[in-house]
């Protein structure tokens, strides 16, 4: 299994950003770090009240990112580049597996039509019916890893 590139994880903080109190994250989810969703564990031993470090945050992205990289894996059934499975993984920390093994993204790239598949990414940059700029430059951002590769 290949891991996810600095690249990728220098992605990840970009697009998060850092928070080392927990907050409530846009469709309500306990976040913290650089995104990461408390898990119902993390709910139950008491992070909605703790502040992390730095140094915990990117454990916690390592170990968010190892997991998508995972997940990326577990549903492409072709031979990925480094650059594709930086920005997959990215897509899906952000996205969350179901919307990738879902995706006419996935199906095309699983054809092994790569060129088109990474312009799918580009088709994911919207919430509640809205192109949202931040989404448009994170997909953006995707696009030039899948095509560095």
């Amino acid at each position: 299994m290949s891991n996810p590139s600095q690249s990728c994880l220098d992605l990840i903080k970009r697009s998060e950003g850092l928070r080392l109190t927990p907050y409530l994250d846009l469709a309500g989810f306990w976040t913290v770090g650089y995104g990461h969703k408390l898990t119902s564990k993390e709910l139950a031993a008491g992070w909605r009240d703790r502040v992390i470090d730095e140094p915990a945050a990117l454990q916690l992205l390592i170990d968010d990112a190892d997991y998508a990289a995972a997940q990326v894996q577990r549903w492409v059934t072709v031979p990925l580049s480094q650059g594709q499975l930086d920005a997959l993984t990215d897509f899906v920390y952000n996205l969350g597996q179901v919307r990738l093994a879902d995706s006419t993204l996935l199906k095309i790239l699983n054809q092994g039509n790569y060129r088109d598949a990474g312009q799918q990414l580009l088709r994911w940059d919207m919430a509640g019916g809205e192109h949202i700029a931040g989404l448009t430059l994170r997909r953006q951002a995707e696009l030039a890893l899948w095509e560095a590769a």
